[in-house]
């Protein structure tokens, strides 16, 4: 009566055992995980084998590229969820409250995957800003997406350093409140702007969090403080998030060290690392390779990106260039194969002006320090383009830097006709720049100036944009006139 014959089960005791796995599973939904959004203040509770730390990792990695990529590929709001939505759904899906199954499955993933990338993309100020960016877009993406009611509570729970301004204060500043009001952007349309401020709950805070709302004057700021609405809490929320993550990436950079005596860990770390981080290019073989002084100016011209070229055409023009752009584009060559010897030789040409003596005395050791043969004899890597864009700032008599980050918008436009592109071409790319998506600038104007070349993702490295060029040399080479 209580127990299978075919199988031996006590069918009493299985069903005892799935209600007490339904309630550990409540338990841990209402305790760990009770909302979708999270902001990953606390490590995951529960142990992690190292099958799960690597899949779950590579999987939300997944999630981040395809978010990076939709910000350049989706022509429209729509696209952007699609493309996004279709990457959650397949690597990191993440079901409401109103799902019955798999939600602390689902929210166990998202958490350890958040945490093993953030161990891997810790060390270096480069990998901490990619992982920021991404992270902050797949914050904002699910905060959009979840319901008013979800989002509130969960804001509850968060807490969040926000003070409500209470009644007689915003009566004072009525009128203030009522200019950074558009009337356009009222869901409402038949409230007026003096109703729609009096009944809606504003937050005061350091005008430092919001800088976007201050930037296009849709707050009030006094004595330092920001009154934001609660229609535009997510500005408030992201920079939450981005500042918390901000510093728990730093502490986690510290301790990286101890956490990387644990042999299993310190190579998935790596080679997760490396998915986005790709190749490093410090020359390696290229070294010693066969690329010749005399022939820089044609390789540069012809496969090299805007911002090495613009530095080769600063060499020609002023036979010099101060000590930024020279150890930018000295690494450049080095890595595209430009051995110590010709580099030594280029330099010497390009610097005509100068005598023997003064080359000798004032550039060829910081030459020969950037193959490591001299000082601490550190062979150094080239720069990418998140540590030229977030790199020291072009003076008078400069032209190291990312030309999409650093040029006016009148020399960047210029640049761009002189390379041929169209006028809706270089409009495109100056929104985008305008926006601060100077990667995405960059990989466009690649694909622009390179149409036979299929689509390919963000542009992370000037090599990297190098040897995508170089895969083109088969068609035509790029058509430029510099």
């Amino acid at each position: 009566m209580f127990k299978s014959r075919k199988n031996g089960v006590n069918r009493f005791a299985a069903a005892s055992t799935r209600q007490r796995v339904q309630l550990e599973h409540n338990s841990i939904l209402n305790s760990e995980y009770p909302f979708r959004l999270n902001f990953y203040r606390q490590p995951p509770p529960a142990d992690i084998t190292i099958e799960e730390f690597e899949l779950f990792a590579l999987d939300r990695l997944q999630v981040l590229k395809a978010l990076e990529t939709a910000k350049l590929r989706s022509r429209s709001d729509e696209d952007f969820k699609r493309d996004v939505q279709t990457a959650l759904d397949k690597y990191l899906p993440m079901k409401s409250n109103s799902a019955k199954t798999n939600l602390v499955e689902e929210r166990r993933k998202d958490h350890i995957s958040h945490f093993v990338l953030r161990l891997a993309y810790c060390r270096s100020e480069e990998s901490r800003d990619w992982f920021l960016r991404q992270e902050d877009a797949l914050f904002k993406f699910r905060f959009e997406q979840e319901t008013a009611e979800d989002k509130r509570l969960f804001l509850e729970t968060a807490n969040l350093d926000w003070k409500v301004v209470d009644p007689a204060t915003k009566k004072e500043v009525q009128q203030e409140l009522e200019r950074c009001v558009n009337a356009l952007s009222l869901k409402n349309k038949s409230i007026s702007i003096a109703n729609y401020v009096a009944g809606e709950t504003y937050f005061e805070v350091n005008f430092e969090k919001v800088p976007d709302l201050v930037r296009r004057r849709a707050v009030y700021v006094h004595k330092g403080k920001a009154f934001v609405p609660m229609a535009n809490q997510l500005s408030l929320v992201l920079d939450e998030f981005g500042s918390q993550l901000s510093k728990m990436l730093q502490a986690t950079a510290k301790a990286l060290p101890r956490l990387e005596e644990d042999d299993r860990l310190k190579p998935i770390l790596v080679n997760v690392e490396k998915q986005y981080i790709g190749k490093v290019y410090n020359g390696g073989e290229g070294v010693n390779g066969d690329l010749k002084a005399g022939d820089v100016d044609k390789i540069v011209e012809q496969y090299g990106p805007l911002c090495m070229r613009t530095l080769n055409d600063a060499l020609r023009r002023e036979k010099h260039l101060k000590h930024g752009g020279r150890v930018q584009y000295g690494l450049f060559l080095k890595a595209i194969g430009l051995s110590v010897e010709e580099a030594l030789l280029f330099w010497r040409t390009a610097f005509a002006n100068k005598t023997d003596e003064q080359f000798q005395k004032q550039y060829a050791y910081n030459i020969r320090h950037n193959y490591g043969l001299e000082g601490k004899r550190v062979s150094y890597s080239s720069f990418s383009c998140g540590k030229i864009i977030k790199g020291s700032l072009p003076s008078a008599g400069d032209h190291h830097g990312c030309p999409f980050r650093h040029f006016s918008s009148g020399n960047l436009e210029a640049t761009l006709y002189k390379d041929k592109l169209t006028g809706n071409q270089v409009r495109g790319l100056l929104d985008l720049v305008r926006d601060s998506h100077y990667q995405v600038a960059c990989t466009k104007y690649f694909e622009f100036t390179h149409p036979q070349h299929e689509k390919i993702d963000i542009i992370e490295h000037p090599n990297a944009y190098y040897e995508l060029s170089l895969e083109s040399e088969n068609n035509d080479a790029m058509d430029v006139e510099r």
